[in-house]
Order: C-alpha cells, then structure tokens, then sequence
C-alpha cells in the first residue's frame, strides 16, 4: 500500500512538473517577444507617438522609443546601442552611420520633410518679414535666440544655413543659446527663457505657448529630409513590417496632421 502511494506521488509530480513546463513553452513566445526599438529625431515625437499607437491596434505589436537629436542617436548606435530602425532629421548624420556600415542599406528610404520657422512666446508678437538682411539683431536686442546646436542638431545647423544665407548670421552670432535638441530649444522660447527660436513647423504646432512669426524660405537652406533605416545589428523580425508601416498611407496621414510632407 506505502509503495502503491509512493507510486502515484510520483506520477502526480512528474505530471504536474510536465504541465508547468508545458505552459511556460507556451507562455514563452508571447514574453520573448521584441517590442521594435527606434531611434527618432525629437521632433518626431508627437507623430511618430501617433504612427506608433496605430501600429500597435493594428499589428499588435509594441514599440520602444528614444527620442533625441539625431547627432546624439547617430554616435549612440555607432556605440553599438540596440536599436533596430533610426529616423534621422537629416540626411547627414543617416549618412554617418551608413558610412560606418552599421545600416541594412536596401531598407533606407526618404520619408518626410518640414520648414523652419521663427517663433515668439509673445502671443501677441508682430510678423517677420524673413528676407535677406532682415533685423534679427533688432528684434533679439541683447536677449537670446533659441536654436538646436548649430555644429551638430540637424534644426541647428538648417537655421545657421538659413541665417548665413540670408546674411545676418554675423550679427546675431553670439545671441545664440544652442539647445541639445530642438525640443529643447522649443521649450526655451515656450518658457520665456529666450524671446525668439527657430524650430520645425511641427515643433511649432505642437505647443500651444509659441507663435510662429515667420517661414525661412526653402532656397535659403538644404532641403529637410527625415530618411529611416533598419540597422545592420537588428535581428528583430517585426523591422521590417514596422518600417513599411511607417511608410505606408495610413501612417502618411498622421505625419501631415502634425505638419510634416510625406516624401514620395
């Protein structure tokens, strides 16, 4: 009787240790699933927050986001950061990690473009007429022009371009409080910090406590592209079906109600 019961303790236990571990082979596959890790330019936030949300109702899928200047995410990836896609807000720095072989080159594609404006916290602020010679000087007096940092966050150095074009660079040179990204610099001017900024039309429609005073014509600085890619080291599956996502209709209509042009 004692070895018939010590009999089916044993079959009891090795039953229910073969059920645990059947269920946790099951559970497996939906815990070891990636979320799709993206590197994006800040002033992708508010859409791509948008794009990502309906990525997810519609794939399942989830994603993980580090929003920065693109300088920033270009030198993390190089330092072997795992990301799976990056979203440069210029071509320069997609560049970069290109020429370091660290981008899947068949998946890289121009997706978006914008314009740099002029923006006050002055609700009440009169336009700007932004043409060569205009009176930056004038306006900024002895306070400060906001902009991303002119020698590496792609709207920092679209701005500098458009000043040196329209040559009055010189004269507000040294006004300038260069931000480590274009939210930042954003928020500078939102805040009362700087009275004048230059930022993406997209920063601009996304707070409400700045008022755009001026457009930088287009021929008066290269031409803003937003390029994505899949690096070289992403071994998600999900990339690639995220990346068309990105790039489909559906996610194209979301990118231009936050202001940006969809390239095609």
């Amino acid at each position: 009787m004692r070895n018939e019961r010590r009999s089916l303790l044993k079959f009891l236990g090795g039953t229910i240790a073969a059920l645990w571990i059947s269920g946790m082979q099951l559970v497996q596959p939906a815990a070891a699933a990636e979320k799709v890790t993206v590197f994006a330019a800040a002033s992708l936030k508010n859409a791509l927050d948008a794009v990502n949300a309906e990525w997810q109702k519609e794939a399942g899928k989830e994603t993980t986001v580090s929003y920065a200047a693109s300088s920033a995410l270009a030198k993390q990836i190089e330092a072997d950061a795992p990301a799976d896609v990056f979203i440069s807000a210029d071509l320069a720095w997609m560049d970069y990690v290109a020429a370091k072989k660290l981008l899947k080159d068949d998946t890289r594609a121009n997706l978006l473009g914008n314009h740099i404006v002029l923006v006050t916290g002055k609700q009440d602020a009169a336009p700007v007429n932004i043409k060569h010679g205009f009176d930056l000087k004038g306006l900024l007096g002895r306070e400060k022009l906001a902009m991303g940092a002119v020698d590496s966050v792609p709207a920092g150095k679209y701005g500098k371009a458009a000043l040196e074009k329209l040559g009055v660079w010189s004269s507000v040179e040294k006004n300038v409080a260069g931000a480590e990204n274009v939210r930042a610099a954003l928020l500078l001017v939102s805040r009362g910090e700087a009275p004048y900024g230059i930022v993406y039309k997209t920063d601009a429609a996304a707070d409400k406590d700045v008022t755009v005073v001026g457009t930088f014509p287009e021929d008066s600085h290269p031409p803003i592209v937003y390029p994505i890619a899949i690096t070289a080291e992403s071994k998600n599956p999900d990339a690639a079906a995220y990346v068309e996502f990105v790039k489909s209709a559906e996610a194209a209509a979301l990118f231009e109600a936050q202001g940006f042009t969809v390239l095609k």
